[in-house]
């Protein structure tokens, strides 16, 4: 067998190293914190891009419109997240070519993307992302998440990464059925500034998204007003036993 049967055949038969998989996140963004307003959804996210422990990037957008009716934000894994961004764009594509008057609503979506985040499970090969999906179609307001192994739910309000920790409390004890988008814009930047405290991935500087049937709006990046000179922050250690 001469040389160029011999590599005509490897490349058919391919080798290990031509499959890879994602052993561990590599550029990460931190927590998305998402809820139902009176007119629609409000999702926050803030922009930074995490290399290891260091942050190397300040500019992310993690929240993106999808098709008509649908708001995306993803915290994990940024190239994870470009991927299920051209999925989503085939998907949408896909169901505009039919021109039947119809689209996808969020639910719709958001059933997508948990079929593909389990399936992709199923392969040992996740995307590892935790991913926020909300959206308003027929007057019908839809809010979910969707886990890296396809864990999924419905629910009034979100989050992912540390924001399930410590933004959840505050939105179940602050957030009710008919909430103006000022008093929910105002519930999502206290929810965002603790996180900025006490999530060391988070940045101050942040985009709120909102979707109602009129469509997506998606904010300029901003900072937060924040007091440091609380004493826990000055003295953390004080009167904890055993710390250095």
């Amino acid at each position: 067998m001469d040389s160029n049967q011999a590599a005509k055949q490897h490349s058919l038969v391919g080798s290990e190293a031509d499959s890879q998989r994602t052993l561990y996140p590599y550029v990460t963004g931190t927590s998305v914190v998402a809820l139902k307003y009176k007119d629609g959804i409000l999702m926050a996210a803030d922009m930074g891009g995490s290399y290891g422990s260091t942050l190397r990037y300040k500019s992310v957008e993690r929240l993106k419109a999808v098709g008509k009716h649908s708001l995306l934000g993803a915290s994990g894994e940024i190239s994870d997240f470009q991927e299920i961004l051209r999925y989503l764009d085939e998907l949408i594509l896909y169901d505009n070519m039919w021109d039947d008057g119809n689209s996808f609503g969020p639910k719709e979506v958001h059933s997508y993307l948990t079929r593909v985040m389990y399936n992709r499970r199923n392969k040992f090969d996740p995307l590892w992302n935790s991913l926020v999906l909300g959206g308003v179609k027929n007057g019908q307001k839809y809010l979910g998440m969707v886990s890296m192994i396809g864990v999924n739910f419905e629910d009034n309000h979100v989050a992912t990464g540390f924001g399930n920790h410590l933004a959840r409390p505050l939105l179940r004890d602050e957030w009710h059925e008919n909430l103006s988008f000022e008093d929910g814009v105002k519930l999502l930047e206290k929810c965002m500034r603790v996180l900025l405290y006490r999530d060391r991935s988070a940045i101050n500087k942040l985009q709120i998204a909102k979707i109602t049937e009129e469509g997506v709006t998606i904010s300029p990046p901003y900072a937060l007003k924040t007091f440091w000179g609380f004493s826990a922050f000055e003295n953390p250690t004080v009167g904890a036993e055993g710390s250095w």
